[in-house]
């Protein structure tokens, strides 16, 4: 039994323009990886913004009023500072004569400094329970806090009523304070005050847990016996009354430097400090009170083990330093320099411990705490910076948003009041014939469609197909179209595929008559169309018109989007650029040239994607009138998948950069072009590039108010602005006579199309600055576009 090998059939070479394309698709996938990593870099910012100020994750609850029963009565008449000693809970006092002066919810950098300054003046330490948060956001502060001899202790990361949070949310307030700790001053630390809290009878049993678990893990938590009361405001002498202990008790006093308006704490500190000495008191930290505690208690003789358990440690079980690692330090009570020596005290504090004891809770932070810690207060650096600028930027863009919806409503109205009077006329009527040139490549769904709307013309005209190398029969299509409806003015002009810039300039060579109209190969006229396009060529200044594009696909969800965009942006665009005289595009699907116009500026050029808006560009520098002619109209089908619309949006708008790069010099120039540039390129960038690049800040900011800050307000905001955008869409619909119910895909447009041409917009900005370039690309199309109904 023999059998035979099929003989293998050659693999095709890849063409020229199936290896460009290739191309094209490697170099866009980083870019639209990195314009997504772009927005969500955008995001994480305001959300750490938002997280350090509250308003993501905020929770505003205090609970007041519930029992106590669970807590030991030792423990709720005990002293201010609470400590877990072998697991055993344990209070202590602040001896006689004594004030622990602490201050609460800081750093502040308008308060904060000038506390600082008063207790450098006066020569005393303090102990600062601060909020992680605002330590990320000033950690300079804390850094010369710890650094003038002050003890610092967690006031959680967000300022929230721990007793209301799960363990997890628990830890990670202590952790993420502690990693702050670490970035600002090197250090962590085992003191501890919950927000909101007062004396040790306040405990109740929703809050008992979370202390004996913050004891656990080695924490000293702090309360307070004496209150200032200044968060109330109620004068410098009522604040000071209220921080002083009776008959000579020592006291854990509170007061804050942060939270509010403290220009009264700062006038009664000094005043406070001075009565406070008069009266025989010394002043020290939490770690020293709880030093002289001991000593009075004769607890200092028991050794260094006993004095680090003082520090708030228990046996086998330290303070953690933020990264899950085991705290390392000197004890509270130890009254030792590293090296063993006793320390000095400045004067007006307590005897019995030096500048290591007063910050005897302090860890220094080493490792990955200190170096997650610095990350921390990098991005948090950035994210103070760069939510301001983007805050700035999202007014300028909604004044510039604003300003275009204005000018284009009032300029198009003047617009279309001047073109559409009686006595409106262009010159004599044109009645010359005129070369209709369509570039087409693998264009069989549509040429016959294109060929029979063309057929139709009021206008005498010559047609052009030029086949840029097509490989599915578009010629012979067109040849057989052409027979079959009996047309004789056809050409069909084949060449190798080299793009659509020089098909285009091959049927400009090859065209009979001085008024060329150039039109897409998936594109249809009406009959009139080409009559009304060539009128204005009646006025000899003008060397270009810009056709009406219309999407003829718009029953789908993204036709009726891009119909929308089309009325809407483009033809109200384009009718404002007409007025100012520096229209920046003609459509490809639809334009007309001068002959001789387009010969003498050098043709199509392919030094771009958008050859269109190049040309026009071009056409204006030499000193050739463009103009908008919306009677003229072309139907023409719009992508009908979002990876096709992506591809031609894309080329758009990097073809747009690309072609204002290349007649930036008409910025300098005198003229005509010195007009172009100074007044119609600027207008381009903030219209078309800036401002979308731009407007995602209004979504970002709308979506996040909307979560973490007022719903209803941004709701509102956002339901503002789309009146306004409703509002211009609807008078682009009279003008142009549309019919008003694809306004009601307008609001879901906002919603999901607008996003995608950001990112487009944001790929395209991406690959100008990366320097990246890409050829024409070819959209599959249906053919499904003809000669609109009620049209003959």
């Amino acid at each position: 039994m023999s059998t035979t090998t099929p003989s293998r059939r050659r693999r095709r070479a890849p063409s020229r323009i199936e290896r460009v394309a290739g191309k094209a698709a490697a170099l866009q996938k980083p870019r639209v990886i990195l314009a997504l990593l772009l927005l969500l870099a955008l995001t994480s910012v305001m959300l750490l913004d938002g997280y350090l100020r509250a308003e993501v994750g905020g929770d505003q609850r205090v609970r007041t009023g519930a029992s106590s029963s669970k807590v030991p009565d030792k423990i709720l008449d005990g002293g201010p500072i609470l400590t877990f000693r072998g697991g055993q809970a344990t209070t202590v006092s602040v001896p006689d004569k004594t004030i622990a002066l602490t201050f609460d919810d800081g750093p502040n950098p308008t308060w904060t400094p000038q506390v600082l300054k008063i207790l450098e003046k006066y020569d005393i330490p303090a102990t600062f329970f601060v909020v992680g948060s605002m330590v990320s956001r000033y950690p300079g502060i804390v850094g010369d806090m710890v650094e003038q001899g002050n003890e610092v202790g967690i006031h959680t990361f967000t300022h929230v009523d721990l007793s209301y949070q799960s363990d997890a949310r628990v830890n990670r307030e202590m952790q993420q304070t502690q990693l702050a700790l670490a970035g600002a001053a090197g250090i962590t630390t085992t003191l501890f005050r919950a927000p909101y809290s007062s004396e040790t009878d306040a405990i109740d049993n929703y809050s008992w847990p979370v202390y004996k678990k913050l004891g656990e893990d080695g924490y000293t938590s702090v309360f307070v016996d004496t209150d200032s009361d200044d968060w109330k405001r109620p004068g410098v002498s009522k604040i000071i009354k209220w921080a002083t202990p009776e008959d000579g008790a020592g006291a854990s006093v509170l007061f804050h430097d942060a939270g509010g308006e403290r220009s009264q704490t700062i006038r009664a500190l000094p005043k406070y400090i001075e009565k406070m000495k008069a009266k025989g008191y010394t002043f020290t930290t939490i770690s020293g009170a709880i030093q002289q505690a001991e000593s009075a208690n004769g607890q200092q003789a028991s050794g260094q083990a006993d004095g680090q358990q003082a520090s708030g440690q228990q046996t086998g079980t330290g303070a953690t330093d933020g990264g899950g690692q085991q705290a390392e330090g000197s004890a509270p009570g130890s009254g030792q320099q590293p090296d063993g020596q006793p320390q000095q005290l400045p004067s007006g504090q307590a005897g019995g411990g030096g500048t290591a004891t007063l910050q005897a809770a302090h860890r220094e932070a080493t490792g990955a705490t200190l170096y997650e810690g610095k990350a921390l207060i990098g991005a948090v650096a950035v994210a103070e910076w760069a939510v301001p600028v983007l805050s700035v930027g999202l007014m300028v863009v909604g004044v510039a948003v604003m300003g275009r919806f204005g000018m284009m409503l009032l300029l198009a109205r003047r617009h279309y009041r001047q073109r559409n009077r009686r006595r409106f006329s262009w010159g004599p009527p044109v009645h010359q014939p005129v070369s209709v040139i369509v570039p087409a490549y693998n264009e069989k769904e549509c040429i016959a469609n294109t060929l029979a709307s063309l057929s139709k013309s009021t206008h005498p005209i010559e047609i052009i197909v030029v086949d840029d190398g097509s490989t599915d029969g578009t010629s012979e299509i067109a040849r057989n179209a052409a027979h079959e409806l009996g047309m004789t003015n056809v050409r069909v002009i084949r060449q190798e595929n080299v793009g659509k810039p020089a098909a285009l300039n091959n049927g400009v060579r090859s065209a009979s008559h001085e008024i060329v109209v150039m039109m897409d190969g998936d594109t249809v006229f009406e009959p009139d169309t080409v009559r009304q396009l060539v009128q204005p060529f009646a006025h000899p200044g003008i060397g270009a018109v810009a056709g009406n594009a219309k999407v003829g696909n718009r029953n789908t969800v993204i036709g009726a989007w891009q119909h929308i965009e089309y009325v809407m942006g483009f033809n109200l665009d384009r009718r404002m650029y007409d007025l100012l005289r520096c229209m920046p595009t003609i459509p490809g699907a639809i334009g007309a040239f001068r002959r001789e116009a387009v010969l003498e500026v050098g043709g199509m050029s392919e030094d771009t994607l958008a050859e269109d808006t190049d040309i026009t560009i071009a056409m204006h520098r030499a000193g050739r009138r463009v103009v908008y002619q919306e009677h003229a109209r072309a139907w023409t089908e719009a992508p009908g998948s979002l990876k096709q619309l992506w591809s031609q949006r894309y080329r758009w708008s990097y073809g747009t950069m690309q072609a204002l790069w290349k007649h930036r010099k008409s910025l300098t120039d005198k003229g005509p072009s010195g007009r172009f540039g100074r007044v119609g390129m600027p207008l381009v960038v903030i219209f078309q590039i800036v401002t979308p690049v731009f407007a995602p800040l209004i979504d970002v900011f709308t979506v996040y108010s909307m979560i973490f800050v007022d719903f209803t307000a941004a709701l509102l905001a956002w339901l503002a602005v789309l009146g306004v955008q409703l509002l211009c869409a609807a008078y682009a619909f009279r003008l142009d006579r549309e019919k008003y119910r694809y306004l009601l895909m307008m609001p879901l447009q906002q919603l999901a199309y607008r996003q995608m041409m950001y990112l487009v917009l944001i790929h395209s900005c991406i690959t100008a600055l990366t320097g990246g370039r890409l050829r024409w690309q070819k959209l599959k199309r249906t053919g499904e576009v003809g000669t609109p109904a009620g049209v003959s």
